[in-house]
């Protein structure tokens, strides 16, 4: 009777659709690189002088430029016998500016979402450094923050890098939001995922980033059906990069970086959370269709099975088999 009790299990649980709005950090939800604020200041260097010391050093040695930072952060720190500690970098996270509007953006869109029906997780995955991130304001709106952060020794001082992140190592973080291995060591990352069991559909994916170093998540994002929104600074007006970005196909928006209610890019997602509500609404209907037809057919399997070995079973299988028909009917 095992075919007939799985032939009852046809009703699929629906919960609310979910979406994932992704944000790189620095010039896109803040005004500067993240280190400017206090980190490169309290070295007493000029923070021109400091990229131009890291860019040569990553040019000279073929170096990943988020190494080079990394490692020019430890040489300055011994230099001038200050611990880099964990707790130090989310301290000065509370110093890092941001744009207008960032500060209520998180609630603003949550709410607009839960009255289309729909929960949304918010995402930072940036090449910045990671504690300084979990330190800001915004800390408590992320589901969870990818970014380049260090190994610390048991007295939490800063020793090597343990995760770098760079234009090219922002995409895995898409697949792992969308499959559900949210853990940077998960190597299932790599795995395919059915539909069903996926944490957040591609095609309800956001990401939000400023310039070249976003086009391979950006671009990862689109082909998938998702969108990608490109910012520019307000303060300068320059709109180079996202003209060519959206040029180039890479975006389905752009507008400047305030984050205001009464701002392009709020009106942007408003118009997104309505297209992903209004794709749901075609989803649950087709999958209504697909239960309904899958139901016949399990009925028109189980009927012929039944059909086939009435004469062998014992009255108290023929009720439940009886059962089972009018369940799935």
């Amino acid at each position: 009777m095992e075919i007939f009790q799985e032939a009852m299990n046809i009703e699929t649980p629906k919960g609310r659709p979910k979406m994932a709005i992704c944000y790189d950090f620095d010039r896109t939800l803040s005004p500067d690189d993240m280190q400017t604020f206090t980190l490169i200041p309290s070295f007493g260097v000029d923070k021109s002088e400091f990229w131009h010391e890291s860019d040569t050093l990553a040019h000279d040695n073929l170096m990943d430029n988020n190494l080079a930072w990394m490692y020019e952060l430890i040489k300055y720190s011994k230099f001038k016998g200050k611990s880099l500690r964990r707790e130090y970098f989310k301290e000065i996270g509370r110093d890092v500016q941001l744009y207008d509007g960032v500060d209520t953006w998180f609630e603003n869109v949550n709410a607009y979402a839960d009255e289309k029906g729909i929960d949304v997780e918010h995402y930072i995955i940036s090449s910045g450094l990671k504690e300084i991130i979990e330190g800001s304001r915004i800390a408590p709106y992320i589901t969870r923050v990818y970014a380049s952060s260090y190994l610390y020794s048991a007295d939490g001082i800063a020793e090597w890098p343990a995760q770098v992140v760079n234009y090219t190592t922002k995409t895995q973080f898409i697949f792992r939001i969308a499959k559900g291995y949210l853990e940077e060591y998960d190597q299932r990352v790599n795995d395919s995922v059915p539909h069903s069991d996926r944490n957040v559909d591609y095609d309800n994916i956001v990401y939000i980033g400023d310039s070249a170093t976003d086009i391979p998540c950006m671009t990862l994002v689109k082909s998938k059906g998702g969108y990608s929104i490109g910012v520019w600074d307000p303060e300068t007006g320059n709109k180079k990069k996202v003209y060519k970005l959206f040029g180039d196909g890479r975006l389905n928006f752009y507008a400047p970086a305030v984050y205001t209610t009464d701002s392009p890019i709020f009106g942007y997602m408003k118009e997104v959370i309505d297209e992903i509500a209004a794709k749901q609404k075609q989803k649950d209907r087709r999958s209504e269709l697909s239960d309904a037809a899958e139901s016949f057919k399990r009925k028109s399997a189980a009927s012929a099975i039944i059909d086939s070995v009435r004469d062998e079973l014992t009255d108290e299988e023929k009720a439940v088999a009886e059962k089972i028909l009018k369940k799935i009917k």
